[in-house]
């Protein structure tokens, strides 16, 4: 199946992630088996089967009638990888660049909120295996573990590697801006002092999406005083709470809602404001890059290069945001045809395997981040669930690039790809991949 002896492995600049199939074979003459099928539609049904009813819908849920949901899907569709045959990818490598880091592999994860309501541990057993596996990591201001708690456990994954092969790569922090300046200024400055090297802001999120699921069922963890320990750890925000007379402690919904209430404010903000926050991270990093989340139009990408900002992600949010719009893959290839040149181009958004990411890559992506396939992970078996969806997909990358004939990251060109014209056919209410 995978020779672990072969010469070729030694050489190679990335681990064998391949060999994590071959290991998942031979667990049954252990009388073993693997921990739980890793296919996204089997992570999905295992996840509700784990979940409280109120963190699979949170989960779960989408803008709308899950249509932008679903064009994610569609987008990929269109796209079909022909590969070339007889290529020498013996010596391959997952290794790319991204801010003048070297990283392990060309995809990282995504910033996603709450992890307190998927697992008792939150956040922390999600970042430790971002470190030991060596896959760049994106804390959530809307994360239910302080700053400095999981820039702890992200070093504790790093120190305990057991592959030299992998380096560490950046840390990404997400913002979702407060309308005070001050409570910024103090997040951004944890953020650097904890060993963050980037800074995402999400611009698609002052407020949620109308989500039907959640509305129906009341289903808003902050609101119950659960999820908030970003903001409770943070100095100018137990001020603000002080100010106004709530004990966090003897009152956690009023905390809890008070500080969602202020990071999620319905209060849009502009581009200026989104410059002057680029400034101050720069001011306090050092000049370490600031990424624009949730791009979606050319010319909204064409005004990021203009204003100086390192890197977009292009993203509808997976779909959780704005009902009825295109697939961010769709969105992707234009954006980066215009502007992949002038900033670094990044995307998320509807990712469920290897073949995606190699697809993102060959439209012009420069790195892809992952959302709900750790999730899941992480819902079902914790530290060891988020290990097994990772490595699965290291694996099924490695594999690819042996078998599609791509040496390396750089190889992955447009024309890879055979591509179907845009399109959205009429589709079933919902769809589940």
């Amino acid at each position: 199946m995978s020779d672990p002896n072969s010469p070729h492995i030694k050489k190679r600049d990335t681990p064998p992630w391949g060999l994590y199939q071959r290991e998942n074979f031979l667990k049954i003459n252990k009388r073993e088996t693997p921990p739980f099928n890793t296919h996204p539609v089997q992570l999905e049904k295992l996840a509700q089967q784990t979940l409280s009813r109120n963190g699979w819908l949170y989960a779960s849920s989408n803008a709308g009638l899950s249509h932008t949901h679903l064009a994610n899907r569609q987008a990929f569709y269109r796209h079909k990888i022909v590969a070339p045959q007889l290529i020498d990818t013996n010596e391959r490598s997952m290794r790319t660049t991204l801010f003048g880091h070297q990283v392990a592999a060309p995809f990282g994860l995504a910033p996603i909120g709450i992890n307190k309501i998927y697992h008792p541990q939150a956040e922390v057993p999600v970042a430790k295996v971002a470190g030991e596996l060596g896959i760049p990591y994106c804390l959530s201001t809307a994360g239910s573990t302080s700053i400095e708690a999981v820039a702890q456990a992200n070093d504790t994954g790093r120190a305990a590697k057991a592959e030299a092969r992998v380096p560490d790569g950046p840390r990404f922090f997400q913002l979702y801006m407060p309308h005070d300046d001050e409570l910024t200024i103090s997040l951004l400055t944890r953020a650097h002092a904890s060993g963050f090297t980037a800074c995402m802001l999400t611009t698609d999120t002052w407020q949620l999406g109308w989500r039907h699921d959640d509305v129906a069922t009341s289903n808003y963890a902050f609101y119950r005083g659960i999820g908030a320990d970003l903001g409770l750890t943070d100095p100018i925000f137990k001020k603000r709470l002080s100010e106004k007379g709530i004990d966090p402690d003897k009152q956690p919904a009023e905390a809890a809602t008070l500080w969602i209430d202020t990071i999620w404010h319905g209060r849009a903000w502009s581009w200026d404001k989104a410059v002057w926050a680029h400034k101050k991270w720069q001011e306090i990093s050092g000049g370490k890059p600031f990424l624009v989340k949730g791009i979606q139009r050319v010319d909204d990408a064409q005004k990021a290069a203009d204003l100086g900002f390192e890197g977009i992600i292009v993203s509808n949010h997976a779909g959780r945001q704005i009902d009825g719009a295109i697939g961010s893959l769709d969105a992707l290839e234009e954006i980066s045809e215009k502007v992949g040149d002038r900033l670094v181009v990044t995307f998320d958004s509807g990712v469920r395997g290897a073949a995606d990411i190699v697809k993102a890559l060959a439209l012009g992506a420069k790195f892809v981040f992952i959302g709900r396939l750790w999730v899941w992970g992480l819902s079902i078996m914790g530290e060891q669930g988020v290990r097994h969806v990772l490595k699965g997909l290291l694996a099924d990358l490695d594999i690819l690039q042996c078998v599609g004939g791509i040496r390396n990251i750089g190889d992955i060109k447009k024309s890879l790809l055979q591509s179907q014209p845009k399109g959205y056919s009429l589709i079933p209410e919902r769809s589940k991949l």
